[in-house]
């Protein structure tokens, strides 16, 4: 007996020295490499429909490829590829009783060729008042699933001018249209309407790889971040014009490729990994919302949104905060995970700026998912309280790069009875 509890004592130290420990694997050098890449100057901001962006998914795809990561489902690559359609409006005619409508006081919110409302009764009718209030009555209607006609008094013409930027936008295909007129007359008697846009297909790719579970094969782990970033702007007091998105959200991006090529090498999950690089979270979370929708909700355990960890924490270094903590349990199981350790997670101190609904964890969250931002990011005025957020200035210089290895540590080490199935967090509360 003696013999025996000698030999699994000598077996077990044996497993435990093959373990690789984590700071071989997620280093400061390794971090560094990689973000060097991504926040380049020769990236160009990461803009979306731009060459630097595919270059920053390749990039991506190669590590995830020398991590030995799996494809995703049936892709024969790591990349996601899919479609948004941009509907520019070539012609726009009709009339609201007397009042002829064109492209300067009509916005339409489509993807369709064609677009025709030959009545009042044809579309849903909203008006906005002179005392509405326009973004609580408006924002809801961008997003919706119906058609719907909005006539808009000339008191809110500030705002009608900024759905440009919505409606300009390009989309995931529809059969729904939103049509905003911009009009005195918020009672008329007839209405006849006739768009003709020139639609044009916009290729995205999200970049994902996945390390297959054992056990729990069917329940899975997400690892997220969004690497793309806003491009070349107006250039700033030091002629720099590239926004190089090196915390904003490189930072993020480095985390999942350094999570997935440590995980891998640790082969300890019962449940699967998927790693995944969002495209098109600055333009409105495309790039989120088409994965979650490949997924099925019920089977994904826990998501870890990773945004904007290059800077100190309001509580200094070796922290980090979890958005909507409170709305699963999933924030107090990586809090007992580090207990003993040097790092803690918090609670978001920011809950004024609704940072739970703000990033690539959103469109899991709304389906019940316990999917969670973890950040280190300065929101209290934001974007103040960041100098860097959203600017030409917010290069790899500014970031703390040992802090920031820290943080993806402290993720991988929290999240181990998680994707060991030892943890299961409770869910989110579905949005209707």
């Amino acid at each position: 007996m003696k013999k025996l509890l000698l030999s699994l004592t000598i077996l077990g130290t044996a497993l435990y020295s093959c373990t690789p420990k984590i700071g071989s694997l997620i280093n400061v050098s390794e971090v560094e490499r990689i973000e060097t890449v991504l926040s380049a100057d020769d990236m160009k901001g990461r803009q979306l429909f731009s060459p630097e962006l595919d270059k920053a998914a390749d990039f991506i795809a190669g590590e995830f490829q020398k991590s030995g990561l799996e494809f995703f489902g049936e892709n024969d690559s790591y990349l996601q590829s899919f479609n948004m359609l941009l509907a520019t409006p070539a012609q726009v005619n009709g009339n609201l009783d007397q009042e002829a409508l064109s492209g300067s006081n009509v916005m339409v919110n489509s993807t369709s060729e064609s677009v025709k409302v030959n009545s009042l009764t044809d579309y849903e009718l909203v008006k906005v008042a002179k005392d509405a209030n326009f973004t609580q009555l408006v924002s809801p209607l961008l997003r919706s699933e119906k058609n719907v006609v909005v006539l808009i008094d000339p008191s809110h013409a500030s705002n009608f001018a900024r759905l440009a930027r919505s409606t300009g936008r390009a989309k995931f295909p529809t059969d729904y249209s939103q049509v905003f007129i911009i009009t005195e007359n918020l009672n008329p008697r007839s209405l006849a309407l006739t768009v003709t846009n020139t639609v044009t297909k916009q290729p995205l790719k999200n970049v994902v790889g996945v390390i297959p579970g054992k056990s729990k094969k069917d329940e899975y782990v997400v690892f997220g971040a969004h690497y793309d970033h806003i491009g070349i702007g107006r250039p700033d007091a030091n002629n720099d014009s590239i926004y190089n998105g090196a915390n904003d959200n490189a930072a993020g991006t480095t985390a999942i490729m350094m999570l997935g090529k440590y995980f891998n090498k640790l082969k300890d999950n019962e449940r699967t990994l998927i790693f995944v690089a969002f495209t098109a979270e600055e333009s409105g979370g495309f790039g989120s919302t088409y994965f979650s929708k490949q997924l099925d909700p019920d089977k994904v355990v826990a998501m870890f949104n990773i945004e904007m960890i290059g800077t100190d924490s309001k509580w200094g270094p070796n922290s980090a905060y979890i958005t909507g903590f409170e709305k699963s349990s999933m924030g107090e199981i990586l809090q007992r995970n580090l207990v003993g350790s040097k790092f803690h997670f918090e609670p978001d101190p920011y809950p004024k700026q609704n940072l739970f609904y703000r990033s690539d964890n959103r469109t899991l969250a709304e389906l019940g998912v316990p999917a969670h931002t973890i950040s280190t990011s300065k929101m209290e005025e934001a974007p103040n309280n960041e100098p860097n957020y959203h600017k030409a200035s917010d290069e790899i210089g500014t970031l703390d790069m040992d802090n920031m290895t820290e943080v993806i540590k402290a993720i991988a080490l929290s999240s181990k009875t998680i994707i060991s199935g030892e943890d299961t967090p409770t869910r989110v509360e579905k949005l209707d």
